[in-house]
């Protein structure tokens, strides 16, 4: 069995492309969505475009070269760019990984998790975007946001190809 990966697709099956792009946006949708409703209308922390600015602030720094719509739509692309970078990832490595077969569910679960580990601890630290959260229910509203969010949907949209793949 080879674990290439091919651009197009059996009718009836979708390509590698297609369950990657399916995966990342689907997962970056549900992320987004529920970042909206807990931050936004639950807590009242933010509005839904400061939420957006915020991250096209993370990225493209301070003194960007919008503070408007324009900010808030740089926001859902770099959203969506990490969303996809997971996707990717997962769909990579979930060959080599038995665990990852065998345990859709719950390696879903751990890639959330991972993903929460990954933004939280090395990526917004690194780009001086935030510091570690230090605060449980920060970390554990956080953590369970990414690993439903995120780490599901990519894992059983990535493991329903493989299995699909494998069947035929």
């Amino acid at each position: 069995m080879s674990n290439t990966i091919v651009a197009t697709s059996k009718p009836g099956r979708p390509s590698a492309i297609q369950t990657i792009l399916t995966a990342g946006l689907i997962a970056g949708c549900f992320d987004l969505l529920t970042a909206i409703i807990v931050y936004s209308v639950v807590m009242q922390r933010t509005t839904d475009v400061q939420l957006l600015q915020g991250i096209g602030r993370a990225a493209f720094g301070d003194k960007t070269f919008d503070t408007g719509t324009g900010l808030a739509l740089s926001g859902v692309g770099v959203h969506f760019f990490i969303a996809f970078s997971f996707a990717i990832f997962y769909f990579f490595i979930f060959p080599y990984v038995p665990f990852l077969r065998k345990q859709r569910i719950v390696s879903g679960l751990l890639y959330g998790v991972f993903a929460w580990c990954i933004m939280n601890l090395a990526v917004l630290p690194l780009f001086h975007i935030a510091n570690i959260p230090h605060k449980w229910d920060s970390i554990i509203r956080g953590a369970v946001i990414l690993m439903f969010c995120i780490g599901l949907p990519i894992s059983l949209i990535v493991s329903g190809y493989y299995i699909l793949r494998n069947r035929q």
